[in-house]
């Protein structure tokens, strides 16, 4: 059997005290560009228990008074955790259904992750791997909010292969019966959310069916979906504690364990989507001299196809020396080397349309790249580790994971 995700000692709100729909909270690395979501969720939220008090929303990652916000935030933990506004469900996993902004329902299973199966480096052979680059300057701000706090409240989503829906998919078979923990809308158009405490006779069923799913995938077992740097932040911090405390048996130390959702990759909720890309502030024909020349582009078809928007006027290229196994990946290789020696600020861009929009300024140009399918995902990640950055994207903001579930990790 595998141990690679376990139960976990899961704390929640008693809900007949508090408002569920205004402890729930958006991820933090969401709405990183506006600052007026986040005035808006702080005034929802006004003085009831919220986790917007147990969090540090990334737009205020390099404010002046960073470090103020994250003492408030280790003490607003200490300050629940005394008060009993929480509840401990022991060796708890819980079953979710979130209906999405669109309607789409989109089910997981919450469990803890044994950060000892994960290794977020490119080459990693791990379990448990990043399916996108891992920006390593990203993590020791974020070591500053773990590393001291009593508890953690992660937005991870880590992604089976499981066509058949085999294992989560019992879930819901067996959702009738298990006790309901909460229900609620979610804030600013999140849509809605349901979560059951499985008990042991279905946990029991569900592992067995997880366990025949990550036999089947081989040495990838889990990738990750979402909040790669906030699982990257807690193996950080775990090889921190493993350090300080040199020949001291760690096995069952509560930092060694993340939380997070599992996610059938194959659900129909997720729908990956290509991020483009826009770079301003430079020399446009200078840029394309270059690039032809790095990347072979021509109008001659090969596996890696590119748009380029340039004053208004759409060009399909492709690219003939690939440095990259995905053309996201040969084109942002190109760019990061044009950008180290030349002017340009490069932005990444979700909608084809803003693309279009913003590549019409004269100092600027775009470039549209095609669609990964998500079937390809776990043989990518296998044969070429993890992606480069900005590969795609999964869902729109709104949809990603919002905070409910805490655990202590010291």
């Amino acid at each position: 059997m595998q141990n690679i995700v376990t139960p976990a000692d899961i704390l929640l709100p008693d809900f007949q005290k508090t408002d569920a729909g205004r402890w729930s909270v958006i991820a933090c690395d969401q709405f990183t560009g506006d600052p007026t979501y986040w005035e808006k969720t702080k005034e929802i939220v006004g003085d009831a228990p919220s986790t917007l008090g147990l969090i540090l929303p990334e737009i205020y990652l390099n404010e002046p008074d960073v470090q103020n916000r994250i003492n408030a935030i280790h003490e607003t933990m200490r300050r629940y955790l005394e008060q009993g506004v929480f509840r401990k469900y022991e060796n708890a996993m819980i079953y979710v259904e979130r209906i999405q902004s669109n309607g789409i329902l989109r089910t997981g299973v919450i469990g803890k992750i044994d950060l000892e199966a994960y290794d977020y480096s490119a080459d990693s052979t791990s379990p448990v791997r990043a399916t996108e680059e891992t920006v390593l300057e990203r993590i020791p701000p974020r070591m500053r909010v773990r590393a001291h706090a009593p508890l953690e409240l992660p937005h991870i989503m880590l992604l089976i292969d499981d066509p058949d829906d085999i294992a989560i998919g019992c879930c819901t078979e067996m959702q009738e019966g298990m006790q309901k923990l909460y229900h609620t809308d979610l804030m600013n158009g999140g849509g809605s959310i349901t979560g059951w405490l499985m008990g042991e006779e279905r946990q029991n069923v569900f592992l067995k069916k997880f366990d025949a799913v990550m036999q089947r995938s081989g040495e990838l077992q889990l990738a990750m979906g979402d909040g790669n740097h906030s699982l990257a932040t807690a193996k950080a911090c775990w090889e921190a504690v493993k350090r300080a405390n040199p020949g001291r048996n760690l096995r069952s130390h509560p930092a060694r364990y993340a939380l997070a959702e599992l996610v059938n990759l194959h659900s129909e909720a997720l729908q990956f989507e290509a991020i483009h890309r826009i770079i301003t502030q430079t020399d446009p024909g200078q840029m394309m001299m270059t690039l032809m020349r790095i990347l072979g582009l021509s109008e001659e078809p090969s596996d890696q196809p590119v748009t380029v928007i340039r004053a208004g006027e759409k060009r399909q290229l492709y690219i003939h020396k690939p440095t990259s196994a995905l053309a996201a990946g040969s084109l942002q290789n190109a760019l990061d080397a044009y950008l180290s020696a030349n002017p340009g600020k490069i932005d990444y861009i979700h909608g084809a349309k803003t693309v279009e929009r913003l590549a019409a300024m004269p100092d600027a140009i775009g470039f549209l790249l095609p669609d990964m399918h998500k079937s390809d995902l776990f043989p990518n990640v296998r044969r070429d580790g993890a992606l480069p950055r900005k590969t795609f994207s999964m869902g729109h903001a709104e949809d990603k994971r919002y905070y409910m579930e805490a655990r202590a990790i010291i």
